[in-house]
């Protein structure tokens, strides 16, 4: 009989829903909530802004745990007026999509394309997005933000101080995908998929200057709206309407593992050769390049606490889904990615080799000192309530 590889299974035993309280003589303050919010993460408790994470540190444990679940946390406000908007933590990003499409047709906000992503531990990370070599990632549009402290006050961007605001933003473009599709005698067809912030003509004119190859044509693109592209990117059907970003299903594989690095140097034609015949060795594996450039390479690295910015060319998320149930089939699965990610060692970064926040990985960090993923008392606490972040664009 196969030996188990042994795995977090404990489920929570509790979970907890926020909710924004307003003090009345028949309810709790929103004080005393918070001291309960505090008290509660001396313990083993997890929080969810979310729940959108490719480890599952939020819903599984190797002990006992209580979840705490910011889901009914999550009022937005949108003042086009003024260009700003105040979102709590448990909103999604498509509920923040929408909500500014519902006040505006020419308003957004820089963020992910998942629509189910928790925008508190988005912003936590950074906030990546399509857009981020024109407009950076979301913490660069953070103006103020409310948190809760170990002594259970409510701070803002002025009684946090400067330190503590730069490090919630981040502490904690265009999409390229390289994947093995088949067998070695099957050719494979690449398929580019990109948003530009403008015109088709220009676009077009534009490419047939600098990428000649490509060979574009006005009928391949797509004119659409800020909100219908982030609907779009977020694999609907096409003419689905924006509502559908309301929804907190995620439809994915039934299983699956990421890993992630940065790449400071361009690899030659070369050293991608040689990467994708690794590629096919593999078959199930998948990597997907994240430029940075433009603003983000505008911005100090010690703008914020997301520190992945100048000095970056680009950034790899290794992938691979599998549907197969079993211990056999994960073991196969997750040997592969390790084995991608290992063999990517000479065109990475070095000393230390970085990895993205967001994108969770037990294989790193410290959890265990074997060769198994744990997540034994692993927790990423999000104590914000509320974000102002800026639309000026």
């Amino acid at each position: 009989m196969e030996k188990p590889i042994p795995l977090a299974t404990m489920l929570p035993i509790v979970i907890v829903y926020l909710f924004s309280l307003h003090a009345s003589c028949a309810a709790p303050t929103t004080e005393s909530v918070h001291e309960t919010f505090v008290d509660c993460l001396r313990n083993n408790i997890k929080t969810r802004s979310g729940g959108h994470g490719f480890e599952g540190r939020s819903y599984i444990s190797d002990e006992p745990f209580i979840m705490l679940d910011m889901f009914n946390l999550r009022n937005i406000t949108v003042d086009v007026q003024n260009e700003v908007a105040v979102v709590q933590a448990g909103a999604t990003l498509g509920e923040v999509y929408y909500r500014i499409w519902e006040k505006s047709d020419v308003h957004g906000f820089p963020a992910g394309e998942c629509h189910t992503v928790g925008v508190g531990g988005h912003f936590g990370g950074g906030g990546y997005g399509n857009m981020m070599r024109k407009y950076g990632l979301s913490i660069d549009h953070i103006l103020d933000a409310k948190i809760v402290d170990v002594k259970s006050r409510i701070l803002n961007k002025e009684s946090m101080g400067e330190d503590l605001f730069w490090a919630i933003r981040g502490g904690g473009g265009l999409h390229l995908v390289i994947s093995n599709v088949g067998e070695r005698n099957k050719t494979v067809r690449a398929a580019v998929m990109t948003k530009f912030l403008g015109g088709t003509e220009e676009l077009v004119s534009l490419l047939e200057k600098e990428l000649p190859t490509l060979g574009l044509k006005k009928e391949n693109c797509i004119e659409m709206s800020w909100i219908e592209s982030a609907v779009w990117w977020d694999s609907f059907p096409n003419g689905a309407h924006p509502e559908a970003l309301l929804g907190r299903k995620l439809n994915s594989a039934k299983f699956l593992k990421r890993k992630s690095d940065y790449v400071k140097t361009p690899i030659s034609k070369d050293g991608l050769e040689w990467i994708w015949k690794k590629m096919i060795e593999l078959r199930q594996t998948s990597m997907a390049f994240n430029p940075n450039d433009g603003r983000m390479n505008k911005i100090s690295a010690n703008a914020t606490a997301f520190p992945h910015r100048q000095g970056n060319l680009f950034k790899i998320e290794y992938s691979v889904n599998w549907e197969e149930p079993g211990i056999s089939a994960e073991k196969n699965f997750t040997i592969q990615i390790r084995r991608l990610h290992s063999y990517m060692t000479p065109f990475v970064s070095k000393n230390p080799r970085r990895a993205f926040l967001n994108y969770r990985d037990l294989d790193i960090g410290i959890n265990h000192h074997d060769n198994n993923s744990s997540t034994k008392k692993g927790g990423f606490m999000v104590l914000s309530t509320s974000i102002t972040t800026s639309t000026d664009w």
